[in-house]
């Protein structure tokens, strides 16, 4: 998997487990999922991704976004 597809996908799990956490637990954890969706749109506009610098630390191959 690229690291394009890896940040997709950890942004993705991130969002549903913050749903979920916001519904079972407190209504707070929707602030998490608005933090994902702030963050991905900071990503698209300036193609800084925090989580694409760990995965690429941890030795996830580069795609065509975040090289």
């Amino acid at each position: 998997m690229t690291l394009d597809r890896t940040v997709m996908m950890f942004a993705g799990f991130m969002v549903l487990a913050s749903l979920a956490l916001g519904f079972y637990v407190s209504p707070y954890w929707y602030l998490l999922t608005a933090f994902v969706g702030l963050n991905l749109m900071q990503a698209s506009l300036t193609g800084f991704c925090p989580a694409a610098m760990v995965f690429k630390k941890l030795g996830v191959k580069p795609g065509t976004a975040f090289k």
